[in-house]
């Protein structure tokens, strides 16, 4: 099985989505948190 060899752009390019992407899925983690603790614990009734 060959392995596809990749330029040093193309591997930058991946390295900042992936990162992107993490930043992304944390920051809804985030949110869904504060949502969370903000339906539970009632705040602003």
């Amino acid at each position: 099985m060959e392995k596809i060899k990749l330029s040093e752009a193309q591997r930058k390019s991946r390295r900042n989505r992936n990162v992107a992407l993490g930043i992304v899925l944390a920051g809804l983690v985030v949110l869904f948190y504060i949502m969370t603790l903000v339906k539970i614990g009632g705040v602003g009734n």
